[in-house]
């Protein structure tokens, strides 16, 4: 088992540390920021896509009853991979946050200090909470407070993954200059639906099955199940709803800025024709 937790904790960084050495003599023209933000996204996906298979392992698998059928990766994803994920993710964050600023000649951010540290917890404060809390709650749940019960719904959770390839690419779309074409596009309503469905809609999903087993209606679950369990959720779910919030708002302004690009080009021809008359 130490075999493999110490594997995942070299894994991120040394995928991290690698694509930094690589996109530079791919993109020459990028800065220490752009390269920083495309490595943290790329392995953003990777941990993405091996918990969304793990997740798939695990619901189908423990589907028959969903309080007692078991599957090994419900606590040993966490271990190898979840916790040193979450882990170095705040640490890949920062240093995205730092070269950021520092690429902006920000004169305090020529250098790690505690001050930028600080700059970086205010600014992406949901962010850090939501993997602190994963770390602290998450963690200790599914290793030492549900009794070896719960697997499929740890798998649940896994699954909330799904949405994350979707937002990273289109981050990395942006970056090599690709808003205005139509994958980033498609890719923003996958977005919007994956995120919707998976890290909103999943909670009151696993809710209703809780509430299935048990023959129990969708409202009085809340009642039936621990206190833990629903603040946890509570925790989990609560950035979930207001990053989909964002999420909303950005593409409102993206649609609303490309309506007025086509206005934009609609006229110019007609302004055109009519000089000529």
């Amino acid at each position: 088992m130490w075999q493999v937790l110490v594997s995942g904790v070299v894994v991120f960084p040394g995928l991290f540390f690698a694509f930094r050495k690589v996109l530079p003599s791919v993109f020459s023209r990028w800065t220490d920021a752009d390269v920083v933000l495309v490595s943290e996204r790329l392995i953003s996906s990777i941990h993405a896509i091996m918990a969304t298979v793990a997740g798939v392992i695990v619901v189908s698998s423990c589907s028959r009853n969903v309080i007692t059928d078991r599957h090994w990766l419900a606590t040993y994803f966490v271990i190898w991979y979840g916790v040193p994920y979450m882990s170095y993710d705040i640490f890949a964050m920062y240093l995205s946050h730092y070269y950021r600023f520092r690429v902006k000649g920000r004169e305090d951010y020529q250098e790690h200090s505690l001050r930028t540290v600080s700059s970086f917890v205010q600014k992406e404060f949901p962010l850090v909470l939501h993997h602190i809390a994963l770390l602290t709650l998450l963690f200790p749940f599914t290793m030492f407070l549900r009794n070896d019960q719960g697997d499929y719904f740890i798998g649940c959770l896994f699954l909330t993954e799904i949405s994350t390839p979707f937002v990273s690419l289109g981050k990395i779309l942006i970056q090599l200059g690709k808003q205005d074409c139509w994958l980033h596009k498609v890719n923003g309503i996958m977005v919007l639906l994956s995120f919707f469905m998976c890290r909103i809609v999943l909670f009151p999903f696993m809710y209703w099955a809780y509430g299935a087993h048990y023959g129990l209606p969708l409202y009085a679950v809340p009642l039936h199940v621990s206190l833990a369990a629903n603040l946890g959720n509570l925790c989990i779910l609560s950035p979930q709803v207001y990053w989909f919030v964002l999420l909303c708002l950005k593409g409102y302004r993206l649609y609303k800025r490309s309506g007025k690009s086509r206005g934009m080009l609609q006229a110019e021809p007609l302004s055109d024709h009519t000089k000529e008359e």
